[in-house]
């Protein structure tokens, strides 16, 4: 009996591979074993940068938070603490978009904290 290879999901698998490594340089697109690496290792970036934009935001907010309420003589680690003791439970991406696009509602919270 002649031996029974399953062709149709080699190519396949085959064609996901390249299809996703599709926009690479040289081999890495085109040869399957290359491409592999190519997409673990970006599979790899992508997971780990899901995470790290998370924390890319965050700073983002607070650089935001801070040029709105160095306007008003304060720090932004000055503000924050004032915030947390009147009670004020308003996130930073909340405040970072009050800073940027609603300064007068920005400078009640800021008044409101002094």
């Amino acid at each position: 009996m002649p031996r029974s290879v399953n062709s149709v999901a080699s190519r396949a698998r085959r064609k996901r591979v390249l299809k996703l490594t599709k926009g690479n340089f040289g081999s890495r697109r085109n040869v399957i074993t290359v491409a592999k690496n190519t997409l673990d290792k970006g599979m790899g970036y992508a997971y780990r940068d899901r995470k790290k934009k998370k924390g890319l935001f965050r700073a983002l907010w607070i650089q935001r938070i801070n040029a709105g309420v160095r306007q008003y003589d304060m720090s932004y680690s000055e503000f924050i603490g004032k915030l947390d003791k009147k009670g004020i439970t308003l996130n930073r991406k909340t405040l970072a978009d009050l800073a940027m696009n609603h300064p007068e509602a920005f400078k009640a919270i800021v008044e409101t904290v002094k």
